[in-house]
């Protein structure tokens, strides 16, 4: 049995939305650590919660999202940090614990490691964002190897360490979502309402098929999706909010395809997962994770990243897909079972180095 401390993400509280799939991560990993017997304790900023699982919370500012800066931006931390003040708890705390684990993707927790006696794993959750992380990434990987977990190789290969990465994944509870064999006529995109998700290629792409295009996530950008609205006017689109998982999955359930449209190196992409679990076939670009998760005209189609008309004519083949075949995917490779297995042969190498 381990004892084990998990720092969540800086960005938002958990519950919220606002730290994206890393929120789905420390979730289903936590849950599963739990009913394997370890001991865990999640530190989170103030507000945040997860279900059946006690959350200890730390006021304070929330850190910017690294995914909104340069790539030459300067360190930043904001007076009253929520992320200092959580690793100052983890200082505190250290001798109570086996193991740390860090889901900050942030530039302080790599650089505090040194000065922690409690061995720290860090699970980066994007790909390379900036200059000032990578530099600070590299020299803490060379100290420490062994101590890096990303979700997938195409993440891995934005970095100059990608070869000291361990690729660990991701998982969800299957439990929560049910195959639903028969569709409405309508398409799903789901994800942070921002630029980076290139949500209007989705929108340009139900313009020209004239499907239906139900839209779901946390809304991080008010005038990107007003801008949206306004240059696809006539677009057949339907914004329904953040939705937990219970009403997610039965939204999801309904739609005949998700669209996925990164514009960036998607480091895995949950929502996929999510979306296989329902026997709901991918449409994505075929960059980053998601390229690594869709077996392409068996559970879905990889298009050309950035085209609007593959996309359109993957739409138009859709029912090739058969919705069985989504779910069997998702209950082979990413039940909680197997996300458990692989993250706690991590840790138990990492404490027994």
């Amino acid at each position: 049995m381990l004892k084990i401390l998990f720092l969540s993400t800086s960005v938002g509280s958990l519950g919220s939305g606002q730290g994206g799939g890393v929120e789905l991560t420390v979730q289903n990993v936590a849950q599963e650590l739990l009913r394997r017997g370890h001991q865990l304790e999640i530190v989170a900023p103030e507000g945040s919660w997860l279900t059946d699982i006690p959350v200890t919370t730390i006021a304070g500012k929330l850190q910017v999202p690294v995914q909104t800066l340069r790539r030459d931006q300067s360190i930043c931390l904001p007076d009253n940090s929520v992320l200092a003040k959580m690793w100052d708890y983890a200082r505190q705390v250290q001798q109570h614990y086996d193991l740390i684990v860090n889901f900050a993707f942030d530039w302080l927790p790599f650089y505090l490691t040194p000065f922690f006696e409690t061995t720290i794993a860090h699970f980066i959750s994007m790909g390379s964002m900036t200059d000032a992380s990578d530099r600070i990434m590299h020299q803490i990987i060379q100290q420490y190897p062994g101590t890096f977990g990303v979700y997938t190789q195409s993440q891995a290969d934005t970095f100059s360490f990608a070869q000291d990465c361990k690729i660990l994944g991701s998982g969800i509870d299957l439990s929560l979502y049910q195959l639903n064999p028969y569709p409405e006529a309508s398409l799903a995109w789901l994800g942070r309402i921002a630029p980076e998700k290139a949500l209007e290629d989705a929108v340009a792409a139900v313009n020209i098929t004239g499907m239906p295009l139900k839209i779901f996530g946390k809304m991080q950008d008010q005038n990107y999706w007003s801008k949206i609205c306004h240059d696809y006017p006539e677009a057949p689109i339907e914004y329904l909010g953040f939705l937990d998982t219970e009403k997610l999955q039965q939204e999801l359930g309904k739609c005949r395809a998700l669209l996925m449209t990164p514009r960036w190196i998607e480091a895995f992409g949950n929502v996929a997962i999510e979306a296989l679990a329902c026997g709901v076939p991918i449409i994505a670009y075929r960059r980053g994770g998601p390229a690594e998760i869709v077996r392409d005209g068996e559970t879905g189609f990889l298009v050309e990243p950035d085209s609007i008309a593959g996309l359109a004519a993957a739409i138009n083949q859709i029912e090739q897909i058969n919705r069985l075949t989504c779910r069997q995917q998702a209950e082979a490779e990413y039940s909680l079972v197997a996300l458990g297995d692989r993250f706690e042969a991590w840790f138990n190498q990492l404490v027994n180095n």
